[in-house]
C-alpha cells in the first residue's frame, strides 16, 4: 500500500517503521510545519496528529476518497460531523482511542466485567491512567473509552477527574517520564478489590494495530471500529 502519514511525531515514526517492515510505502509525511499537501497516489492515510489538526486531516481524506485511520484524541466534539460527512461521501473511516490489539482485548474484558458488576452491591469503581509527560490530553482517550463502557453498564452518571462521589467514576491521571500508557480499572468493596490492568511496554503495539487497521480498511467503504478489524 501507499500510505500517507498525517502526523510525524513519535507515533508517526513508529508507524513508518512497522509499515515499511511489512512491505508498504510511505508516500506522504505531514508534520506541524506542513501547510499544504496533496493526497494523490495515496491508498490509505493514518492520522496521529494533534487535536487541532485531526479534523482537517480526516475531512480532507474523506473529501478526496482516501480511506483514513485516526488515533488522534481530543477532537471528538466534531466526531458526529465527520461521521455524517463520511456517509455523505461514501468514504472509509476507522477511529480508535487506542489501536493496540492488547488494549482492544482489554476493552472487551472491561465491558464484560462491567456487565458482571452491574447488579452486585457494595462495590465502587475507579480508574487510573498513566502516560508520558508529553501527552496533550487528560484523561487519555483510552481512559474515556473505558469509562464510557462502564457508564453504559452501571448506575454511574459520569466520569470525573475530581468528583469521588458514588455517582461518578473517578479517574486519576498521572504524567510520568516516558510511560507509553498504563490503564487500571478497580472495583473496591469493604472486604476486597477486583482489578484489571493493561500496561504498554512501548509504542510498537499501537503502531502495529494502526497499520493492521489501515491494511484492513484500504479496500472498504463505511465506518468501522477495531472490533471489526479484530473480529471481536
Amino acid at each position: 500500500m501507499k500510505i500517507a502519514l498525517l502526523g510525524y511525531g513519535r507515533m508517526g515514526k513508529a508507524i513508518e517503521k512497522i509499515a515499511v517492515d511489512r512491505g508498504h510505502q510511505i508516500v506522504l509525511k505531514v508534520d506541524i510545519h506542513t501547510t499544504n499537501y496533496a493526497l494523490d497516489n495515496v491508498d490509505v492515510a493514518i492520522d496521529f496528529s494533534s487535536p487541532d489538526a485531526a479534523f482537517g486531516h480526516i475531512h480532507s481524506c474523506i473529501e478526496n476518497g482516501v480511506p483514513v485511520v485516526s488515533g488522534t484524541t481530543g477532537w471528538l466534539s466534531k466526531y458526529d460531523e465527520i461521521i455524517s460527512y463520511c456517509h455523505e461521501k461514501e468514504g472509509a473511516f476507522i477511529y480508535a482511542s487506542n489501536f493496540s490489539i492488547g488494549v482492544n482485548l482489554f476493552f472487551n474484558l472491561n465491558e464484560y466485567l462491567a456487565k458482571m458488576m452491574r447488579n452486585i452491591e457494595g462495590y465502587g469503581v475507579s480508574m487510573e491512567e498513566i502516560h508520558h509527560i508529553h501527552k496533550l490530553d487528560a484523561p487519555s482517550g483510552t481512559a474515556i473509552s473505558l469509562a464510557e463502557q462502564i457508564l453504559k453498564n452501571s448506575s454511574k452518571e459520569k466520569w470525573s477527574l475530581e468528583d469521588k462521589s458514588d455517582a461518578s467514576i473517578f479517574i486519576q491521571v498521572k504524567r510520568e517520564d516516558e510511560v507509553p500508557g498504563t490503564h487500571t480499572v478497580e472495583y473496591t468493596s469493604n472486604v476486597d478489590s477486583i482489578e484489571i490492568k493493561h500496561t504498554a511496554f512501548n509504542r510498537t503495539g499501537f503502531a502495529l494495530g494502526a497499520v493492521t487497521a489501515a491494511e484492513w480498511l484500504s479496500d472498504k467503504k463505511g465506518i468501522y471500529t477495531m472490533k471489526d478489524v479484530l473480529h471481536l
